[in-house]
């Protein structure tokens, strides 16, 4: 009997991501996340020794990237648009340079848009983003299931699940991208309270989009509770508490013959038994 490859969940609303991006960036964004990232990526970026002349920047948050706008004459943005469907509209292997930003996380088939942008990428064409995942509002997922507990006698879903490192890793590697790279910077920031830390959350167009969440508001008694717990596990000797940030780093590029290829099993001048042996005698 045939297998069918399983349909991935979906576990954000997407259209209703693209809603809030839209009001938080009529009402005044919240862009430190987006702007430390936004350094990095030319820091990063400046350390290809090289120029790409077809490049996107895919469904980056606000006005996008500045970093590839700032060192290539041309930028194909594409936005997340109010359907918020994740079907890319790129030709297979017309672009030299895809960047993303703070947008990935949001996907709910990773597997299949890494895969669409591995195919849309010449042969040694970069793939460069970054994602929020890792431990990511831990502090604010613990302190809101504690209330919830507490005041309601159950947990609803508040914080969108996050990809770790090693998940991302084996994820460009399944999408086919050769010499795949994942590192993570943590941001830890800091605010009066719980509830200045939800409003930045809008204001970055990033409060809860999942499909589960709760469609009624939030009681305000357990809003209070969490904000207490929140204080009394996360907070500082000053009083202010912390959250987390992991802004997952990804890159992979298109296969092409002049990468650095892999030895074949077998290859090898001297076998590791005899380099053994050697520095034995040494």
């Amino acid at each position: 009997m045939a297998s069918h490859p399983q349909t991935p969940p979906v576990l954000f609303d997407r259209a209703l991501l693209a809603r809030r991006q839209r009001r938080a960036r009529a009402q005044g964004a919240v862009t430190f996340l987006l702007d430390r990232v936004d350094e990095d990526m030319s820091d990063r970026l400046a350390a290809v020794k090289r120029d790409f002349r077809e490049v996107a920047d895919v469904w980056t948050p606000g006005d996008g990237l500045s970093a590839p706008r700032a060192r290539f004459s041309s930028v194909r943005r594409i936005e997340l648009d109010a359907s918020g469907t994740e079907a890319l509209p790129f030709a297979p292997e017309t672009l030299d340079l895809v960047a993303s930003a703070l947008a990935l996380q949001f996907v709910n088939d990773l597997p299949g848009v890494l895969a669409q942008l591995r195919r849309a990428l010449r042969p040694d064409g970069l793939l460069l983003a970054a994602m929020i995942g890792g431990d990511s509002l831990t502090e604010l997922r613990q302190a809101f299931a504690a209330a919830e507990a507490e005041c309601e006698g159950g947990i609803s879903p508040r914080v969108a699940p996050f990809a770790d490192l090693r998940d991302v890793g084996a994820l460009l590697q399944r999408a086919g991208f050769a010499l795949p790279v994942t590192d993570v910077d943590r941001v830890v920031v800091r605010y009066a309270n719980a509830l200045a830390l939800m409003q930045d959350l809008r204001h970055m167009g990033a409060a809860n989009v999942l499909i589960e969440r709760r469609r009624t508001p939030s009681r305000r008694a357990t809003l209070l509770r969490m904000a207490e717990i929140y204080a009394e596990r996360f907070s500082d000797p000053d009083g202010r508490i912390r959250a987390t940030f992991d802004v997952i780093w990804l890159s992979g590029w298109a296969p092409h013959a002049s990468q650095q290829q892999p030895l074949k099993p077998g290859s090898a001048k001297a076998s590791l038994a005899e380099a053994v042996r050697k520095a034995g005698k040494d």
